[in-house]
């Protein structure tokens, strides 16, 4: 059976089972990977791996389960298990699946890998780290590419197919020197084409650069409240918290800080951010949600205000609120009036968050966590690294509280982020 058949086949067998509605997806993917480990060439490997995702709703009971073989005997099993797991569970009138749309192909990015460009650019990024930054050492480095093809089908006639081919690479590294050691620190980057050397994408150079300062760090003195200056690195950690609040669990349980807030301010108006995976801009986002719509293009916070929360289908059935056209992702933050430099010159006293690494925070929004790989400003300069310091504040005044936003932004591949500074933060 080619794909198509192999998913008919799949639906078939559960509506003759017993399923009201259900849906079968089928992911094939080939992946090229490039390998170093201690700075030397280690690995290139291809793997393949199929996948097949079954859902099915009966009674509006919910049954889902995955597989990796998909022969007739191995569905048919499936098939069987799933309507049992349905079977065993509570019934809930917001299970659902999408309704009819008109059949479509997407494709994004090369079928196949150029290998001779892989290996070049893998090998000209170790040259590179080796003689600009020597006391760099490159732990790992990955170096992949992935071609998958995904299909999407229901009982209401949704017939997608998704066709997509993307590089990415992600280092990891530490510096030493004698007997100073600095933090470890990672990156990772997304890109249709190999087109430039690699640690010109995303923050790559930054991050080595700032790695060798990193091996001789100084303690803050005395604790302080002020300015955290967060860097595109780990910005996307405190977008998640403003997320987790507007997604199904929290708004379902009615634990959001957010949920009543729809169309009304809850971020200072310099902030405006999009969930955009549909966008030539974002390199790698995606098609269709996990529900089985057509992805599209959303604003979240528009100038500070909230205009929409990101509900699945269950969740805005359960809730009686729309649903979002998109599954989040693919964020892309507005930019500012001034260049992040320009920003530290107008900081009196703070820190430059490189890497932050906390807990979620608690149901009053309150959060702490640890700096790490960061520095202190002071008088509008970056004085010196620190040690791992301890940061916390609340996520509702902390993005109602917006410095700045830069100018300036960094492109991931999956996502488009500026530095943002935020005041009223405690650096203990």
């Amino acid at each position: 059976m080619n794909r198509k058949e192999t998913l008919n086949y799949c639906l078939d067998s559960l509506k003759k089972a017993g399923a009201d509605k259900a849906a079968c997806t089928m992911s094939i993917s080939e992946k090229k990977e490039l390998n170093v480990e201690i700075g030397e060439m280690t690995l290139l490997r291809t793997t393949f791996n199929t996948n097949m995702g079954i859902s099915v709703i009966k009674d509006q009971k919910k049954g889902a389960t995955s597989i990796n073989k998909t022969d007739k005997d191995s569905i048919d099993v499936a098939v069987k298990q799933v309507l049992e797991m349905a079977e065993g569970s509570q019934p809930d009138d917001a299970y659902d699946i999408s309704e009819k749309q008109p059949s479509q192909t997407f494709s994004k990015g090369d079928s196949s890998a150029n290998l001779d460009n892989m290996y070049q650019s893998l090998e000209g990024f170790v040259d590179y780290v080796n003689s600009t930054y020597p006391k760099i050492n490159l732990e790992a480095a990955i170096m992949d590419f992935n071609h998958s093809r995904l299909f999407f089908q229901n009982t209401n006639g949704v017939d997608f197919e998704v066709r997509e081919g993307m590089y990415g690479f992600s280092p990891m590294f530490l510096s030493k020197d004698g007997e100073h050691t600095s933090s470890f620190n990672y990156t990772g980057i997304s890109a249709l084409k190999l087109d430039k050397p690699l640690h010109t994408y995303g923050t790559i150079d930054t991050l080595l650069k700032e790695s060798v300062e990193q091996l001789h760090t100084e303690s803050i003195k005395d604790k302080f409240v002020g300015t955290l200056l967060v860097t595109p690195d780990c910005m996307s950690d405190f977008l998640g918290f403003i997320i987790g609040d507007i997604s199904d669990g929290k708004m379902i349980s009615g634990n959001s800080l957010y949920k009543d807030k729809l169309n009304q301010q809850i971020a200072s108006s310099d902030l405006t951010f999009h969930s955009r995976p549909v966008s030539d801009e974002i390199a790698d986002g995606y098609f269709i949600t996990s529900d089985g719509y057509v992805a599209e293009n959303a604003t979240i916070i528009d100038k500070g205000i909230l205009k929409t929360h990101l509900l699945s289908m269950y969740g805005a059935n359960k809730l009686g609120r729309h649903r979002a056209v998109n599954d989040g992702g693919a964020y892309i933050i507005d930019p500012g009036k001034k260049t992040h430099k320009e920003m530290i010159s107008n900081i009196e006293k703070g820190v430059l968050l490189a890497r932050f690494s906390g807990g979620y925070p608690s149901s009053n929004g309150d959060f702490s966590g640890v700096a790490k790989n960061s520095y202190y400003i002071e008088n509008g300069e970056i004085k010196y690294p620190i040690t791992e310091t301890m940061v916390s504040g609340n996520v509702k005044n902390m993005f109602t509280n917006i410095d700045a936003v830069s100018s300036d932004r960094i492109d991931f591949g999956g996502g488009i982020l500026p530095w943002i500074s935020f005041k009223g933060i405690t650096v203990s």
